[in-house]
């Protein structure tokens, strides 16, 4: 190890001058931008894969649900091999943008048929094998899903690789739990409430108990989503969780894209943490989460990359500015009293909020990049507009270095495997698509 010194570091307190840190021996020894590395808050590692097949009209009232249909298609041709060279080459990808963790939402358990490996965390250790080559720090998510609709409708056949018991589910959490470590934790994801059977839910956060684990969950991304829940369970989605969990710091809300005044405050009074994914919400056609009340609010929040059509949080800050400046037609949405640097923020609340939900916290604070200072967007930057520059000055990547754990992995933009992965990767795309 030896001493890297940045002349200005944008850390979880802020801006501080001078810092030294650990890092790899034979980095820099000074560089001029060290910031602190966000977390992705939300990841499907399989669909990056498909990025950029989902493009082509197939119904004329082309939607999520449609695009829905395709993705299990896909997701019926993913093999553990397959999905660990996805996933290694997506944690690369992540590595190089400025993602130093990730949240990795994972539901793609079983073979096809829905018959468990011989060793039922098969699909979860490829994830984990893949999170280690690559370095970045994983927060593994293994997702309970048992039915197809708040009507508790049996899973259809494409989802039957995704199905569990309780028992089994429980079973697997154990098996996982027992492997963190210093770079790996464990927590909890129901998949939804259509997904998830009320008194199952319930059995499962009894299991859990007040552990200081992170409990992750998709829910009012859709507005077929809040309709069927009003008509079936008589409450919006984020209504009636609030209701019917003991929702708190623990808990990340994944998308919580339509929500009323109410919703919005009582997610501000749990302590919840809602993962806002703009690049696939808008992808998808979710529509836009309401930000500037959710900031009035004063609520946590952080981004996540989710089906990984994009993997930049410079643009999931950017468009999750962008796409309320476009619905109320003002600028600079994303500020305070405080704080009137829009890209500053941004930066610092998706941070807050992610080294929250990531349950490792502490650990994930110390993870850091380091920007390219001769860049021409950064040409006389200083802290006041740094972060300001490098959300809305373009589109060229900024990431010099990235270090996970006291560990370089990015130098001068590049993963110090990613030749290797890329070879690795283009044999599985091959595979998925010539079957």
């Amino acid at each position: 190890m030896s001493i890297q010194r940045a002349e200005h570091a944008f850390l979880p307190n802020g801006w501080v001058q001078g810092h030294d840190q650990a890092v790899s021996a034979g980095s820099d020894a000074q560089v001029r931008w060290r910031l602190a590395g966000l977390p992705n808050l939300h990841s499907h590692a399989f669909q990056r894969a498909m990025a950029g097949l989902a493009e082509r009209q197939n119904h004329p009232d082309d939607s999520f649900w449609t695009w829905r249909e395709l993705m299990y298609r896909f997701a019926g041709r993913i093999t553990p091999d397959t999905l660990q060279a996805v996933a290694t080459q997506l944690y690369v990808e992540m590595l190089e943008a400025g993602f130093t963790s990730v949240c990795e939402f994972h539901y793609l358990h079983h073979q096809p048929d829905g018959r468990p490996y011989d060793d039922p965390a098969q699909m979860s250790r490829a994830l984990i094998a893949a999170a280690r080559d690559a370095g970045i720090r994983l927060t593994l998510l293994p997702v309970l899903y048992m039915s197809g609709g708040f009507d508790g409708r049996a899973l259809s056949e494409r989802q039957r690789r995704f199905g569990h018991t309780l028992d089994a589910y429980l079973s697997l959490l154990q098996r996982l739990r027992a492997e963190q470590d210093d770079t790996l934790a464990v927590g909890v994801a129901l998949h939804s409430l259509r997904a998830v059977p009320a008194a199952a839910m319930r059995e499962l956060l009894a299991a859990v108990g007040p552990d200081a684990i992170p409990i992750h969950i998709h829910i009012a991304e859709q507005i077929g989503e809040v309709q069927d829940c009003l008509a079936l369970r008589g409450a919006r989605p984020v209504e009636w969780l609030l209701a019917n969990a003991d929702v708190d710091e623990r808990w990340t809300l994944v998308h919580a894209t339509h929500l009323d005044a109410g919703e919005v405050q009582g997610i501000t009074r749990s302590g919840a943490t809602v993962a806002i994914c703009p690049t696939t919400e808008a992808n998808l056609g979710d529509g836009l989460f309401p930000l500037r009340d959710y900031l009035k609010a004063g609520g946590h929040w952080g981004i996540g990359s989710d089906s990984h059509v994009s993997v930049s949080p410079v643009e999931e800050l950017r468009w999750l500015e962008y796409g309320q400046r476009l619905s109320t037609r003002h600028r600079n949405i994303a500020v305070s009293a405080q704080q009137p640097s829009t890209g500053e923020l941004l930066y610092s609340q998706a941070l807050h909020g992610g080294l929250r939900a990531c349950g490792q916290g502490e650990r994930a604070a110390n993870d850091v990049i380091v920007l390219d200072a001769q860049a021409p967007a950064l040409v006389g930057a200083t802290p006041r507009d740094l972060l300001d520059r490098m959300v809305f000055a373009g589109n060229r990547c900024l990431v010099h270095e990235a270090h996970v754990a006291g560990k370089q992995l990015v130098s001068q933009g590049r993963h110090h495997q990613r030749d290797a992965v890329a070879q690795r990767y283009a044999r599985a795309l091959g595979e998925l698509l010539a079957s």
